[in-house]
């Protein structure tokens, strides 16, 4: 009777790791990986561009408005439209669409930001929860993307740089859209984040502090989609 029930539970666990195994198998999902260059991005290391030599402290940034676009002109959404991508919290990185389709993907779009309709709704709760750090006011809406860190090419107070990217209203809307070419069937979409393709552009002598809505702001942003590709 022991050996039966025994037998029993055991034979329980493993269907029930093989259930677990097929919806990891069969769901698809969205994953960042963040680089400098050839390197893995990690906190607080020293990276070098031709102009600079950087730590980074805070890296994250809100993606809205999933959509997969497979070749037969089909598309799927996930089932949240905003998320917030921190570097600091590894659950943030993969992001879950659906069921896997039979079918090649051709393209990934999405938004980097947060629209108008969420900028001036309010308090909001989950990732748009202004106790994440992102919000400025109804105002200005939400931080799209933050970037801090130091160098010692900043003449400022700990050597600190500060990017705060966002704006909702015209003329200054951050809000930028990212097209990525996939084609690739069935395995999990895997966005590489290349911080290496902004700082390229930004020299830290001259600026450092974008913290408001504006013409800077609006410049580094279109910059930013630079940072994203599919490999």
């Amino acid at each position: 009777m022991i050996k039966k029930r025994l037998l029993s539970v055991l034979c329980g666990l493993l269907f029930f790791q093989g259930v677990l195994a097929q919806e990891k198998k069969d769901s698809l999902s969205l994953r960042f990986d963040f680089k400098f260059g050839d390197l893995p991005l990690e906190l607080e290391k020293k990276y070098t561009t031709a102009s600079d030599t950087l730590e980074i402290e805070t890296f994250k940034f809100y993606v809205s408005s999933i959509e997969v676009h497979y070749a037969d002109d089909t598309r799927i959404k996930p089932k949240n439209k905003y998320h917030l991508i921190d570097i600091e919290n590894p659950n943030s990185l993969s992001i879950p669409i659906a069921v896997k389709q039979n079918n090649v993907i051709s393209k990934v779009t999405f938004n980097i930001g947060i629209d108008s309709i969420a900028s001036v709704s309010g308090a909001l709760s989950g990732d748009l929860d202004p106790s994440k750090g992102m919000y400025w006011a109804w105002q200005s809406g939400y931080i799209n993307m933050k970037i801090e860190g130091k160098s010692t090419s900043c003449k400022t107070r700990k050597n600190q740089f500060h990017f705060h990217l966002g704006g909702y209203m015209k003329p200054n809307c951050g809000l930028r859209t990212v097209i990525l070419e996939a084609l690739k069937p069935f395995e999990n979409v895997e966005i590489t984040v290349d911080l290496e393709k902004l700082f390229s552009e930004i020299e830290l002598t001259k600026t450092n502090s974008i913290m408001i809505p504006g013409e800077q702001a609006m410049m580094l942003s279109d910059v930013a989609t630079k940072m994203f590709h599919i490999e």
